[in-house]
């Protein structure tokens, strides 16, 4: 028997899932994904070169044109950062150079970064580490911070250098040079090692934000460590050969310094004479900084700058490929009404093969646009208003933040309520009416249900009665109906080089009640029309079903705009508090703000164990709790200046301020250890006696260096903080504004507050260490 007997063979078409365009024209638009190792950057640069030698090939009238590259935000962001990191070293020459009037002293402490950066390089090569925005952020964050123990032990020297040259009997300039490095080495290095403890929690933090945040933390202790060996080993090598001859050894403190020491001189007087007033108000900065921290909008991540928009356009399932294109191609003309908009790119359907398949309702379309004197959310805006004439649910968003988003809840949006349940009819229903109580929440945008509705269905209802009487199972019944309405590739046929499937399924003309009812069923004992063991009906029946964790849901899916992420879904959750469900159902609030609350309380978390770190190293070299704590206020002093700055600039608080609220805390120490220390140094080894006298004489002879180290490290991030929105730096700006905030209010407080306390705190510790330490110094 022949094949075309009892079967029609021809040649068709795949059924077509889908289709796309490019600025409204016909087009087929290939997307293509990199293996993990790969490099994106050259990846792309490879590819480009690809198809610029395959255009020479294409028929006339076909053109190749890319539509969003990755690799432009990735290298927009890395020359952004790279920048950030450029001019922060230069602002960090300019106040270094103000402070201390000498090319020489300017110059040795300046060594420190391009040595450090080159440390930290051969480290990252060494271990397999790659240079990227999070690197090249954490080395911009350290840009200030790398000349602090340069800068400490420079001014150290400098100081004694100037001392012994006025000296009946001058020592050697070598061992002045020694002994100075060696009265701040120890504060260095706890200083440096504080900074470093406290970013180790970090690296437990997981999920998406540790792998955002782990690379800045390497790089950021792969430098301040590399920093410290300069200090300790380079500075005073160049002090030796710069610094011994120099002519401002002849000269005391530049007109600044004279200037500052003297305003310093009268404020330590008045304060201590106000000493309890000014700890009761620097305690009630401290209370109202942490009410105000608390009342902060929150969110997960700072909003990303890629450039390019994501829309998620959804028609009602059911919906032809051609009504589709034709919605899908009036929504690019409308896009491109928009000043900002370059090019767009639609993807309509999905193969079902593909790791997002979708019916030919779903349209995905790439936005590309140009810088614009409006802003981010006026271009969105703008977007929604022209796309609301369209009959579709419109979700706008970014790629990455897309793919964070999917990562994150499973939902291209960043809320996702789901409602968990057995009945489909019940499910609708409770989704419609959350759906309308969700759109009257203000700053809620892209209020969509998920796509499960009733399309119209041929369903077939095997009676296994008369199926047992055939002697023929359901299984059997199910595979040739699948076979036969779906299709299935029975074998290929080859034709050069190229593969073409054979594939048995029903005729087009065939595919109705009437005649599906007559297809013939084989069984033990011959073939039997379908109608004999199975009813045919047309119904309505649901185009998918969807479940988690076993359990069927619908999901409505939502974007906050206008408005802080946190309160929008506070308000969600009064609605869902004030809407009773059936038993046996219940809902889920998933998304963003969910991995911001978790990333809260971990980060939390890990600030304990940061806190109790610097508390043990302190104690271990003080071996008093009263200085340990006492060097340790200048964290929640320098918590107040990151909340006024947090304030002023309208950010929020999110995994990225407070990843620099744990940094800070290291950095804030810097001024308390080297002030303690040096007041301990003073009565150790220069005969001083407790008491007024020699607190202001430390605090004025490490003012200079105090200052030096927190404003160099403040204002190194001020390319940061300059153009907040650009690509690389809106991660690093929330990081930025709490570490300069802090700085700022530490510093300043730490000057009147720290010789106050240790006036008040520090006799017994102090007379303590000086009968156990010997010929130690702090």
């Amino acid at each position: 028997m022949f094949l075309k007997q009892v079967a029609q063979v021809k040649l068709g078409a795949k059924v077509k899932r889908g289709d796309a365009s490019f600025n409204g024209k016909p087009a087929v638009i290939l997307s293509v994904q990199k293996q993990p190792v790969a490099d994106t950057v050259t990846l792309t640069a490879q590819l480009e070169n690809a198809l610029a030698g395959l255009g020479k090939t294409l028929p006339a009238g076909i053109k190749t044109e890319v539509l969003f590259k990755q690799a432009n935000f990735i290298d927009h962001a890395v020359r952004n950062v790279e920048e950030a990191l450029r001019d922060g070293a230069v602002i960090v020459a300019v106040v270094l150079f103000l402070f201390l009037l000498n090319v020489r002293t300017t110059l040795i402490s300046l060594t420190a970064i391009p040595l450090s950066l080159m440390i930290t390089v051969l480290v990252f090569n060494y271990v397999g580490l790659s240079i990227n925005t999070m690197t090249l952020g954490g080395l911009a964050i350290a840009i200030g911070e790398l000349v602090d123990d340069a800068v400490v032990g420079v001014e150290n020297t400098l100081r004694r250098l100037r001392k012994n040259r006025h000296a009946p009997n001058p020592r050697a300039s070598l061992a002045v040079i020694a002994d100075a490095t060696l009265e701040v080495r120890s504060a260095i290095v706890y200083a440096t090692l504080i900074v470093v403890l406290v970013f180790v929690p970090l690296f437990a933090l997981s999920g998406i934000e540790g792998r955002l945040f782990t690379p800045l933390g390497v790089a950021y202790i792969v430098s301040m460590l590399a920093s410290m060996v300069v200090s300790v080993t380079v500075t005073p090598v160049l002090c030796y050969y710069l610094l011994p001859r120099a002519k401002l050894l002849e000269h005391g403190d530049s007109l600044l310094v004279r200037w500052l020491k003297a305003g310093d001189t009268r404020l330590l007087h008045g304060s201590f004479d106000h000493a309890q007033s000014l700890l009761a108000a620097a305690l009630l900065l401290v209370v109202i900084a942490g009410a105000g921290l608390l009342t902060l909008p929150r969110a997960f991540l700072p909003t990303f700058n890629e450039g390019t928009f994501t829309l998620s356009l959804l028609l009602n399932p059911g919906t032809s490929l051609a009504e589709s294109n034709r919605i899908g191609t009036l929504a690019e003309e409308l896009l491109l009404q928009v000043p900002e908009v370059t090019q767009v790119g639609r993807r309509t359907g999905r193969a079902e093969l593909d790791e997002h398949a979708e019916g030919v309702h779903s349209s995905e379309i790439d936005v590309d646009v140009k810088p614009s004197s409006r802003s981010r959310a006026e271009i969105i805006q703008d977007i929604r208003a022209k796309l609301a004439l369209l009959p579709a649910a419109v979700n706008i968003g970014q790629p990455i933040s897309h793919r964070l988003d999917h990562l994150l809840s499973g939902v291209r949006a960043q809320i996702a309520l789901k409602i968990y349940g057995d009945d489909l009819d019940t499910l609708r229903g409770l989704a419609a009416g959350l759906e309308q109580r969700l759109r009257t929440i203000p700053g809620l945008v892209d209020v969509q249900i998920e796509k499960q509705v009733l399309i119209p269905q041929v369903q077939v209802r095997m009676d296994y009665d008369r199926a047992r009487h055939y002697g023929v199972t359901p299984a059997a019944v199910s595979e040739a109906l699948e076979t036969l309405s779906n299709g299935k590739v029975m074998s290929q046929v080859l034709e050069r080089d190229r593969r073409f499937d054979i594939v048995l399924r029903l005729a087009d003309e065939e595919r109705d009640p009437q005649q599906l009812a007559n297809l013939l069923v084989e069984t033990p004992t011959g073939h039997v029309p379908l109608r004999l063991i199975a009813d045919i009906a047309e119904a309505y029946g649901p185009n998918q079903i969807n479940r988690d964790n076993s359990r069927r849901r619908v999901v409505i899916s939502a974007n906050a705009a206008g408005r802080d992420l946190e309160a929008v879904v506070t308000d969600i959750r009064a609605v869902l508090a004030r809407t009773p469900l059936p038993e046996g159902y219940f809902t889920a609030l998933e998304g963003q703000f969910q991995a911001q609350e978790e990333a809260t309380l971990r980060i939390g978390l890990l600030a304990l164990v940061s806190l109790t770190l610097i508390f043990l190293v302190l104690y271990s070299r003080y071996r008093s709790v009263s200085l340990a704590l006492l060097i340790m206020s200048n964290i929640p002093l320098a918590l107040v200046g990151s909340v006024i700055a947090l304030k002023v600039t309208g950010q929020v608080l999110s995994v990225a301020s407070l990843v620099g609220f744990i940094t800070l805390a290291g950095i804030s120490t810097r001024n308390g250890i080297l002030k303690v220390s040096h007041y301990l140094n003073l009565m150790l080894h220069e005969g001083e006696a407790f008491g007024r006298a020699m607190v202001v004489r430390g605090s004025l002879e490490r003012l200079t260096p105090v200052l030096m180290t927190a404003l160099v490290a403040a204002f190194g991030l001020a390319p940061l903080l300059l153009t907040p929105d650009a690509p690389g730096k809106e991660i690093l700006y929330p990081v930025a504004v709490v570490i300069f905030g802090g700085l700022i209010s530490s510093t300043l407080l730490d000057t009147l507050l720290t010789p106050v306390m240790f006036l008040l705190f520090g006799e017994k510790p102090a007379d303590r260490l000086q009968m156990q330490a010997g010929d130690e110094s702090f």
